[in-house]
């Protein structure tokens, strides 16, 4: 997903480029979790768009499940904040949050990909 050429940035403690990298690999030092975040170049548009094109993903504000999820968090889970207090913590509205759940891996991976290039 860092590689593809329509992502911006990507959260992940599990990225040795994570702030928190050191401690989540002391924590579990087997793997990491099922939650990251992404940034869409060209903000809140490309990022809905996106969002419209899933197949296999579900989009909520309520993420954690067997399923995979896919939030837009400035307008659900972070909505009641500022634009200025999103901006303090590095949220615009090229965000993405993305819970994987229990499906194949490579089938997420497609999915996200195809949701990308716009397919």
């Amino acid at each position: 997903l860092a590689t593809n050429p329509k992502i911006q940035a990507v959260r992940y403690p599990g990225r040795s480029d994570h702030p928190h990298h050191n401690i989540h690999a002391s924590q579990m030092p087997e793997g990491g979790g099922s939650m990251l975040a992404f940034s869409i170049k060209g903000g809140r548009d490309a990022a809905f768009g996106m969002l419209n094109r899933l197949g296999l993903v579900d989009i909520s504000n309520n993420l954690g499940d067997a399923k995979s999820l896919i939030t837009h968090p400035a307008t659900t889970t972070h909505r009641t904040l500022t634009e200025d207090e999103r901006a303090a913590i590095g949220l615009d509205d090229s965000w993405l949050r993305l819970s994987v759940g229990l499906e194949d891996p490579a089938d997420i991976a497609e999915d996200v990909e195809q949701a990308l290039a716009g397919r």
